[in-house]
This record gives structure tokens, sequence and C-alpha cells, in this order.
């Protein structure tokens, strides 16, 4: 791989690690003052979907959408004709978390994370009334996309009030993005699947999404920790960073990597286990799948933990409390490993 500019001006701190974005329990002020105290350098917003339904991923951001109402389904959000008392527990659940921001983050002056269900994702979990995924109508699905770029923007507006020194990184996760390429997803009965979503149009409705996150400001990344991640279509859509699962992706991804990163793409990858399971190893073979995979690519050592940001493999909402904070203080000795010792 070529040379990379050292001066490359990176939306963190060298040797920074964050969260993937959600969190164990239920309080949104201790989860805060928690990521902040173990995450200095790259804070984020925690998610905490173990309060129910409107505190989820896809709820949280359906709490987002403007003139677009949905509501709980027994098989989960479909879109209704008013908004209900789903969309108002969604939008308190939100609330609650930004004046937790608010309390403990309104001085902070670096970079600040938040999550936001991407659009594919979005359109590829909320239903229509007749039961199919939005994904499945492109009118329903245009629409969609309209107003999730409007809400995502109000909500930016928002946080900005609330951290008005930090410099805001807007991850977009999208963990059913590689399904709507490949159409992999189930039609409502279950039997068929849903045709695959055409790629330029995929990457055209993204490309507005980061394109309109960067006019505002902000820092546009993108989040999927399937093994099949398109690296190259999220490249080109304008992602400054790209959060892996640094276990899943294979060495097929080399040369995509290795594009992104000449192109200045920082990435955020998954080093520690986001469960509970089996002691976790020590920092330096946390980062060896990131040593080794710089190692391959052939870039300088002392760019490593400039372009590279340590998180857990996924969010930790499914973890106890105990090892979620384990977790945090892995990712930030294997960030400071990958500075100090970038070579296996």
């Amino acid at each position: 791989m070529g040379n990379v500019s050292q001066q490359q001006p990176y939306p963190w701190p060298s040797a920074s690690a964050t969260g993937v974005g959600s969190w164990p329990g239920e309080d949104p002020d201790e989860a805060m003052r928690t990521v902040l105290g173990e995450l200095p350098d790259l804070p984020h917003l925690p998610e905490l979907p173990g309060r129910g339904a409107g505190a989820d991923m896809i709820g949280r951001t359906a709490g987002l959408l403007v003139e677009l109402p949905v509501e709980v389904q027994p098989t989960g959000w479909r879109v209704a004709d008013t908004p209900g008392r789903d969309l108002a527990r969604a939008g308190g659940f939100l609330a609650y978390d930004l004046d937790a921001l608010t309390e403990h983050a309104h001085t902070y002056e670096g970079s600040l994370k938040i999550q936001v269900a991407g659009p594919w994702t979005m359109a590829a979990s909320v239903e229509l009334r007749n039961g199919q995924r939005l994904v499945s109508d492109p009118g329903a699905a245009r629409d969609l996309v309209e107003s999730h770029l409007e809400g995502v923007l109000a909500h930016l507006a928002d946080v900005r009030t609330r951290a008005p020194h930090a410099r805001v990184i807007v991850q977009v996760d999208e963990p059913s993005l590689p399904a709507v390429l490949v159409g992999s997803l189930p039609t409502a009965s279950g039997y068929g699947l849903l045709p695959a979503v055409d790629r330029v149009r995929v990457e055209t409705v993204l490309r507005s999404l980061f394109a309109a996150l960067t006019e505002a400001g902000a820092v546009p990344a993108v989040h999927c920790c399937a093994p099949s991640v398109p690296v190259d279509l999220l490249r080109r859509s304008g992602a400054g960073a790209i959060g892996l699962d640094a276990h899943v992706i294979g060495r097929d991804h080399d040369e995509m990597i290795g594009t992104a990163v000449e192109d200045g793409v920082g990435f955020m990858l998954g080093v520690v286990p986001s469960v509970d399971g089996p002691e976790m190893s020590d920092p330096a073979r946390n980062v060896d799948p990131v040593r080794e995979l710089w190692n391959r690519l052939g870039f300088g050592p002392d760019l490593l933990s400039r372009a590279v940001v340590a998180t857990p493999s996924c969010g930790l909402a499914g973890a106890s409390p105990r090892h979620a904070r384990a977790a945090l203080r892995a990712v930030r000795d294997g960030a400071r490993v990958l500075r100090d010792e970038p070579r296996t």
C-alpha cells in the first residue's frame, strides 16, 4: 500500500478507544458517567436497550423520524397512522439520555460519538401496515430516507446545544446493510426473500446522509459488525470512519481496507468480546488481529494508533455491568498497545 500523509487529521486523538453504543442497565446518568470516566479521549452517548421498546436501536431512531409515526407490534416496529405512546416512550428515553449528556459533558471539549440506526437498517427493520418490510416498497423507502435525514440532523443540532464544545462523530449503525445488498432479508411470510436493493441506490442514500452530516460540521462514521461489510461502498459514500469487528473480517477485506486507509478513512475495530465469557486476554493478544492486519497492509507502524480506534466487538447491552466496565478498560489498554507496540 502507498504512503499516507503523516499529518492526516483523524477525528480523535492518537491511541483512542471507544464503545460501539449500547450499554447494560437502565440508568442513563450512571452510564454516561462511566463512559466519560473510562473513555476520556472518545466517549460516546450510551444506549440502554434494557429499558424496553423505544430504547432499542430501531425504536430510538424511529423516535427521530419526522412525520413518519411508527408503533410496536408483536413482530416489531410498524408504520402507524398517528404518533402514539410507543413513540412518546422512545422520545422520553432519549430525553433522559440527552439530559445525562448535558449534566456530565456540557464542558467537554474533545471528540464525542453518538449513534443512530442507518436508513437501510431502518428500512429493513420497520414494517409497512401489511407486515412487509419497508425496504420492499421503493416509494415508502424514499419517504423513510427523507424523514430519517431530517430527524438525524435535528438530533445532531440538539446534541450540539448540550455539549457545545465537543466535536461530534455521528456513527450510523447499519447491521442490516449486507442483507439489503445481497437480498437475504425474509419476506413477511418467512418463505421467500426480498430482492436485493440496487447498490447504486444504496450508495446514493448513504452519500446524501454523510454529506449532510459533514456539511453540518459532524464527522460521518458507519458501523457494521457483520462479516461481509461493503467497505468500498462505505468509503465511496463518504464515511470518515468505519467500524468493524476485527475478528470476523478476513483477508479478502485487506485491499478494501487498505484503499480506505490511503483515502484517510479511520477505522474503529472491535477487539474485545462484547458479552461475558472466558476471562479477557491480555491487551497485546486482544489487538493481535489489528496488528496482523496492519502488517499485511504494509502501512507504517506510527500510523496505526492514529488511524485505528480500539472498541469492543459490538454493543455491550448483553454483558454484565462488570464485563462492560472491564471491556472498556481492555479497549483502552489495547489502544495503548497499538501505539507502543504496533508490531506483533
